[in-house]
């Protein structure tokens, strides 16, 4: 008689969860968008002439800001669908096509205008306190990244459901990440190098596409234009 590991039964239920694959969805999809590693040399020069303590409270600032903006679209994102009349295979074709451009400037290695326009980063570094504006939104939380919380937002079936908390876990793990990146931003850059940044910003922009691309071909699914399989 054959008997299973008891061990790899519980971890393949686990792998194939509904939430489990939901919460790795919702936490790449947001963390990918929100892109601390691509925010680095920006955030650098804006602090160059900010001491070790100004420059964690302008991350710290930032990454509040983030966390707020992102949250109110999620808590927010069915109210909005509701009132502009936006169904979800709409936003999603959308959707997919932001997340698509964003991913395919990753790929080489720079930051997308929809996160940072020309000029920002000369502009913020002349401000006293850059945390909100540009730092917070839009480098942080752009375009790119609302999109995505409102996609997610869209499959959740119910407000109070355990997906609007995994987006919430999500949007909140990814700014804890995204402040303890940017406070160590000079050590990140000295251990990773130019080159290490480029490569894994590629790398997510990879990852990126290719959620973008599902992202569209899940909203033209539901539209009917391609057949479900």
């Amino acid at each position: 008689m054959y008997l299973q590991n008891p061990a790899a039964t519980a971890l393949h239920e686990l792998q194939t969860a509904p939430w489990v694959r939901f919460a790795a969805l919702a936490l790449s999809s947001i963390f990918f968008l929100v892109d601390p590693f691509a925010a680095i040399g920006s955030f650098l020069a804006i602090t160059a002439r900010a001491d070790a303590e100004k420059r964690n409270r302008m991350a710290r600032k930032a990454c509040i800001t983030c966390f707020i903006v992102l949250t109110s679209f999620a808590l927010c994102g069915q109210l909005i669908f509701r009132l502009f009349g936006i169904t979800l295979p709409a936003f999603e074709v959308a959707g997919g096509l932001i997340l698509l451009l964003i991913g395919l400037d990753m790929l080489e290695a720079k930051r997308s205008a929809t996160q940072e326009a020309s000029g920002d980063t000369e502009e913020a570094s002349l401000k006293e306190d850059a945390g909100i504006v540009p730092l917070g939104i839009p480098m942080l939380a752009g375009p790119g990244a609302i999109s995505s919380v409102m996609v997610l937002v869209g499959q959740v079936p119910r407000f109070f459901g355990y997906e609007m908390g995994l987006i919430l876990g999500a949007i909140t793990v990814t700014c804890v990440i995204s402040y303890f990146v940017l406070a160590a931003a000079g050590r990140i850059r000295i251990v990773l190098g130019e080159t290490g940044i480029r490569i894994l910003v590629r790398i997510m922009g990879l990852l990126l596409v290719a959620l973008a691309m599902q992202f569209f071909v899940n909203g033209l699914t539901d539209l009917g234009v391609i057949a479900k399989q």
